[in-house]
């Protein structure tokens, strides 16, 4: 009887260590007030050795979509709608809640979302106090302060902006290296450049960062034509001065 009761539990446990592997799901639903994407089609597209690959996808009905699946894993993906990306997600285990409008869109309902939306509205404000500056200049001009009194005072206004911006993105990237948010906005961060190069945020950053950070795909490709391109520029600089230093 003791040997039926020990040879019973073998399959129960196998079920088990399925139902637990299988239990951690997305769940997507969202809403649009974009009256020009009733009857599109939505795709969540994850980055993958360089191609971009459907993950899932949904047709707004109503303004209203849904996707779900398995979440095996966490990982970053972007819902496009044909090929224009809208809006980066975390697919995580959990309830994502997506809100699409004209002037905002947002994914929340589970950590690593709400982290994320969280982040870009702060650092969308902060963008936004730097532009004010911006139009803040356009008004004393026209109020007839002088030239000299404007630039002098709001460089200074724009550059402190500019700082704590950059402050709190670093600190952002560094909270979260060990998860997808980290990577992803360091490259993020990272498209905003002409081109890849080891600026000093980048290398503060790379200073800190953990192995796993660095070997992320995208990071690794990134610190790796940002090096070459230094090299470069190294030598384009050191012909320059030799040019220089032959001349008459």
């Amino acid at each position: 009887m003791n040997k039926m009761c020990v040879n019973c539990t073998i399959p129960l446990m196998l079920l088990l260590v399925l139902f637990t592997s299988c239990s951690k799901r997305y769940k997507i639903e969202g809403k649009s007030s974009v009256t020009s994407l009733d009857g599109k089609m939505l795709y969540l597209k994850s980055l993958q050795e360089g191609d971009w690959v459907t993950v899932d996808s949904a047709e707004v009905i109503h303004g209203l979509f849904k996707m779900k699946g398995p979440a095996d894993s966490v990982r970053m993906v972007t819902l496009y709608m044909g090929d224009e990306g809208l809006m980066p997600l975390v697919l995580e285990n959990g309830h994502i809640r997506v809100s699409i409008a004209n002037t905002q869109m947002e994914a929340s309902g589970t950590p690593l979302n709400d982290r994320l939306y969280e982040f870009i509205d702060k650092r969308n404000s902060m963008e936004l106090a730097v532009e004010e500056v911006e139009r803040k200049e356009a008004r004393m001009v026209l109020d007839g302060v002088a030239l000299d009194d404007i630039h002098g005072q709001l460089e200074q206004e724009a550059d402190s902006l500019i700082r704590v911006m950059d402050t709190y993105v670093k600190g952002f990237i560094v909270d979260n290296f060990e998860n997808v948010l980290g990577p992803s906005v360091f490259m993020m961060m990272c498209s905003t450049l002409p081109y890849p190069v080891m600026t000093p945020a980048v290398e503060e950053i790379m200073k800190e960062a953990p192995l796993s950070f660095k070997e992320h795909v995208l990071v690794k490709d990134f610190i790796s034509k940002a090096k070459e391109n230094m090299k470069l520029l190294e030598e384009q600089k050191r012909l320059r001065q030799n040019v220089a230093s032959t001349q008459p």
